[in-house]
């Protein structure tokens, strides 16, 4: 289960489009006012490949990935490296269904038994085949407290985990658990060679350490504030993703400006998680093309602490009425993101099993909301708050949460609030969501976060449990609890979906949250280029497999 996580992304908005947010602003441009962009259309795959390539330069632009250990990644960087490089035992796929992976198939002799039968053509990069004493060694691995995992919570239905033959594992559960499969999409099911990770010990996956994995492509260098290169692993066990570029190098360039020019310039060939500023600017130009995909991001305000105002429900609710949504998605996002109801955005289940049965339940949510000052005064003078200041935490340099905040500012005013925009640098932003030392003096964060499990239950729990570690407000609703404890519990999809639809019914209505919206993914790709997918579900399956030339520009 991956937390929420904060990102820092340099949106540079025209000030023409905030303009249009801030209606109570006074606002002028030399250029006047540019148009908003109208909803772009949504692709899950690029054209097919045809031709080889013998290198593409890739840019991350969150930075350098801290390490490649798949037990203690959990962000952008990282996922998308580690993703062409190590498989997991199931398969992510654009539309975040899953399939089979290093597990060929699978069966569940009862309720609380899972077995997970594995190829047996599968090696390692040094040739060493993969067994089940590798899964076994790696899912343990993840529980012990000395790893650091971030999925060890994943474990904890779990009863035993064994090696039931060469090429099959047996889990067994303490009670049925019916998000554990699908989370074996994900870096969690990732598998390493046993062998490699006790040798490499604590640096196994860093610069120092290095990998052991059964990817598409192997890991090749690794410089260290410069470069990440994966050659082409020519005996990939699946023939139908053996890649058609035969090296990958991965850039670090985190400035978008930089970025954009890097992409127009053709230094860089490609690159997801494109900002509003740098999109412009590449939609417009014939190097290559911006693709929009379905994506699993989402984007919201969540209340800090017991004590800060937000943590009433009706003070969550009077913000929401405040904010024009509508406007948000078109000037803010450029368009490039859909209105969300609650947090969860609907790709997570919109094609799985049960996708009919969770369809009617986000139907049955309240609509997001039309501003409506007046019922949000309403609302502030029934919550009362003992204190009418939110100080609310950003990234420095993220300008497309600022740009909201700044907007829900003006409205918060109208109602008898204060917000206060509180930049912090990138560390400790994403250290607030772990250490609560530096949550002192913050009632609320921006929340910039993605769903890893297709599977909403996860993202539900995380944020509703009462011994959540992300449940800065004591939320407690023992409904929620007993019905998605109920609904992990049910291995019928339909079933399962009922049940959490019954929670989120209920969380919506009280659980401190302002939802904003799911971003698309934006993804460029230099017209040399095709292939790669555009849904964010690239982050968790071999995205670089399926690159290669289309006989434009140079190969």
């Amino acid at each position: 289960m991956q937390a929420p996580r904060t990102t820092l992304r340099t949106n540079r908005t025209a000030i023409g489009a905030l303009c249009v947010l801030l209606s109570a602003t006074a606002c002028s441009s030399g250029s006047g006012t540019e148009s908003a962009p109208e909803a772009p259309k949504l692709t899950l795959r690029t054209p097919a490949a045809t031709k080889p390539l013998e290198s593409v330069t890739w840019n991350l632009p969150m930075g350098e990935p801290r390490t490649l250990d798949s037990a203690k990644i959990a962000d952008y960087s990282p996922s998308t490296v580690k993703a062409n490089l190590c498989d997991s035992l199931l398969r992510l796929k654009p539309d975040y269904t899953t399939g089979p992976g290093l597990a060929s198939s699978w069966s569940r002799p009862d309720d609380t038994t899972l077995v997970l039968n594995l190829r047996k053509d599968v090696t390692f990069w040094n040739g060493h085949p993969m067994t089940a004493d590798d899964v076994v060694a790696g899912l343990l691995r993840q529980k012990d407290p000395a790893t650091q995992g971030v999925n060890a919570t994943l474990l904890a239905n779990v009863k035993t985990i064994t090696a039931s033959g060469a090429h099959q594992v047996t889990v067994r559960f303490t009670r049925p658990d019916e998000m554990f499969l699908k989370s074996l999409a994900t870096g969690f099911g990732t598998v390493n060679e046993a062998a490699a990770m006790k040798r490499a010990g604590r640096s196994y996956g860093t610069a120092k350490g290095g990998l052991m994995c059964t990817g598409p492509f192997r890991l090749s260098s690794w410089k260290s504030g410069e470069s990440i290169t994966a050659t082409r692993n020519a005996d990939y066990w699946d023939t139908s993703l053996r890649p058609k570029v035969q090296k990958l190098t991965f850039k670090f360039i985190t400035d978008g400006s930089t970025l954009t020019s890097a992409l127009l310039s053709g230094q860089v060939d490609g690159s997801y998680e494109i900002s509003s500023s740098g999109a412009r600017a590449l939609s417009a130009s014939s190097v290559g093309t911006l693709y929009h995909g379905p994506s699993a991001q989402t984007n919201f305000i969540a209340a800090i602490g017991t004590g800060s105002p937000l943590a009433d429900h009706r003070v969550a609710e009077a913000l929401s009425l405040v904010l024009d949504h509508k406007s948000l998605v078109k000037n803010v996002y450029a368009g490039a993101a859909q209105q969300l109801k609650t947090f969860n955005p609907p790709l997570v289940w919109q094609h799985g099993d049960a996708a009919d049965t969770y369809a009617k339940g986000y139907d049955a949510l309240p609509a997001v909301p039309a501003v409506d000052v007046e019922r949000a005064k309403k609302l502030i003078a029934q919550a009362n708050p003992a204190r009418r200041t939110l100080n609310v935490a950003v990234a420095a340099g993220d300008q497309q949460s600022q740009q909201t905040l700044t907007f829900l500012q003006a409205g918060a005013k109208k109602i008898g609030l204060k917000l206060v925009i509180k930049q912090l640098q990138p560390t400790q932003m994403s250290g607030l969501f772990f250490d609560p030392s530096l949550r002192k003096g913050l009632d609320a964060t921006m929340v910039l976060g993605y769903v890893e499990i297709p599977d909403p239950l996860s993202y539900a729990q995380l944020m509703t449990s009462p011994t959540s570690p992300f449940n800065w407000t004591n939320y407690r609703n023992a409904k929620v609890t007993s019905l998605l404890g109920k609904a992990q519990a049910t291995l019928r999809p339909a079933d399962s979906a009922a049940l959490f639809n019954q929670a989120q019914a209920l969380y919506t209505k009280d659980l401190p949250v302002v939802p904003l919206a799911s971003p698309y993914e934006r993804l460029f790709l230099n017209k040399r280029l095709s292939g790669a997918p555009a849904s964010f579900a690239y982050l968790n399956m071999p995205w670089a497999a399926y690159l290669g030339g289309t006989g434009k520009g140079t190969s």
